[in-house]
């Protein structure tokens, strides 16, 4: 097991470091998730290209978010969690907004229909309620774009809420695994299963690329077939020629 979250404030681009961190060293999805305070899966995410494109890594040692000695402990310990080091007394320290309503952005709001669509496409285990949660929307726009009359249905393309900045993967897998315990399922196990069949397509997909573009197509009958043809072609002009 991994250790515990450090103390210190959290990090300014948490995304961009993991990356920098995916790229860089051979830290474990669960460090890296424990120093950056991001969920492990939202970091294989990012390792996937599921998640984060165009996103570029950011040193957290150059940017004095952990020291170079961290680093090298964490390459030597796969259970090691590097620690943060101290903000400097010049930078402001960021107040959390206390609990309440999830508030969006005006700039993200026009993206909640395409999130929508995606959960009821992709996770149709969770409740309505859930998905207002996660997406801070209304269960009237759910059911309209769940039976496809919302009034611009015709631009609606479903996107991933975390990707579009709606949620995060913690509170995705936390509403899932509820979902799935609700419905009397085994979430491990769930997670598990799909683990095992994408492993599945992921070895069906190596040894159709390892067979090579050309696979199944005899070029020799190809060539067998065209030579044949002429043959017969040519037999058919002496035969016309002979009358």
């Amino acid at each position: 097991m991994a250790a515990k979250q450090p103390e210190p404030q959290g990090l300014k681009m948490p995304q961009a470091t993991s990356i920098w961190l995916i790229e860089n060293t051979g830290q474990t999805f669960e460090q890296i998730a424990a120093f950056t305070g991001l969920h492990a899966i939202e970091v294989q995410a990012l390792a996937d290209e599921e998640v984060g494109l165009g996103i570029v890594g950011r040193n957290p040692v150059k940017h004095n978010e952990t020291t170079a000695e961290e680093l090298e402990k964490a390459k030597a310990d796969s259970t090691y969690v590097m620690k943060r080091s101290k903000p400097r007394g010049d930078i402001p320290v960021v107040k959390l907004r206390s609990k309440g309503p999830r508030y969006t952005p005006v700039s993200k709001r026009g993206d909640k229909p395409d999130a929508i669509a995606y959960l009821l496409k992709n996770h149709s285990e969770l409740a309505d309620s859930q998905i207002c949660k996660l997406v801070g929307t209304t269960k009237p726009t759910i059911a309209a774009i769940r039976e496809r009359t919302h009034a611009n249905m015709s631009n609606i393309k479903p996107r991933h809420p975390v990707d579009l900045g709606l949620c995060t993967y913690a509170e995705l897998d936390t509403a899932y695994r509820k979902a799935l315990k609700a419905q009397g399922k085994d979430p491990d196990q769930i997670k598990a299963q799909q683990e095992a069949e994408a492993a599945e397509a992921r070895q069906r997909d190596s040894e159709m690329s390892m067979q090579g573009p050309s696979s199944g197509f005899d070029f020799s009958n190809f060539m067998n077939s065209g030579i044949e043809s002429k043959s017969s072609g040519a037999e058919d002009d002496n035969q016309a020629g002979s009358f």
